[in-house]
């Protein structure tokens, strides 16, 4: 059984269709990229797993229970969290105080303190800022808060919008470093993210979403080949 299992979602923002069957699966303690040109679908996606959009049709099991249309609060409190695109941090408070925000649900915030000393211990550069406002950081430093806010709930799977949006080349490597390290502590990964290239090259699978659908699927590796991919997310030309 899946960790995550999407099939045939659809929702719509009032009388507009933003998705017309959406189907991909997560396993555990995997990393799964979302492909797709702008408008195809990608973050929507993510807010209808979160409970922020409710989907009209389909189906959306975690570890087996289906969770669409549920709270986002009580989807968090079992076991997904998001990293928004742009990271939406609170900016006139400080990187602990936001830190904290993420361990609103019950189960997390019972363990709030010790939540917040692991992450100063996991990422030190937030135990130097702890007092700084969250808006004061670089951009680099933003998106480190954002993710340690997403894992102070302690999922078992971490939704991630656009990560590198906005960073330099080298704060964007360092990002997918630190994306690869908590997949490697056990944290499963939906990753939606521009740079199509990295997000392969750090995926075990891959799904493409065209107009609100799951169009293609395959292991990172055959996506990336994928002539079509190439032409369209990549740049690159087929050879004649």
């Amino acid at each position: 059984m899946p960790l995550l299992a999407v099939r045939d979602l659809e929702a719509a923002y009032g009388d507009f269709k933003a998705l017309h069957g959406v189907s991909f699966a997560v396993e555990r303690g995997e990393i799964v990229s979302i492909v797709g040109a702008n408008g195809a679908g990608k973050t929507t996606t993510l807010k209808s797993l979160l409970g922020i959009v409710h989907p009209t049709a389909g189906t959306i099991e975690l570890d087996g229970t289906r969770i669409e249309g549920r709270r986002p609060s009580d989807i968090v409190e079992r076991g997904i969290a998001l990293v928004p695109e742009g990271r939406n941090l609170f900016r006139e408070m400080s990187v602990e105080e936001n830190l904290t925000m993420g361990a609103h649900v019950p189960r997390a915030r019972r363990s709030a303190r010790s939540r917040v000393a692991a992450m100063y211990e996991r990422f030190p550069i937030l135990a130097e800022r702890r007092r700084q406002p969250a808006g004061t950081l670089s951009g680099g430093q933003q998106q480190i808060v954002a993710i340690a806010r997403a894992l102070m709930s302690e999922p078992s799977i971490v939704l991630m919008d656009e990560p590198s949006l906005g960073l330099a080349p080298r704060i964007t490597l360092e990002v997918f470093a630190l994306i690869r390290q908590i997949n490697e502590r056990g944290t499963a990964v939906v990753l939606v993210e521009q740079n199509v290239v990295q997000a392969l090259e750090l995926a075990a699978r891959a799904y493409v979403l065209s107009e609100g659908k799951t169009v293609m699927q395959g292991s990172a590796a055959e996506i990336r080949a994928n002539p079509e991919v190439k032409r369209r997310f990549l740049g690159e030309n087929s050879p004649p």
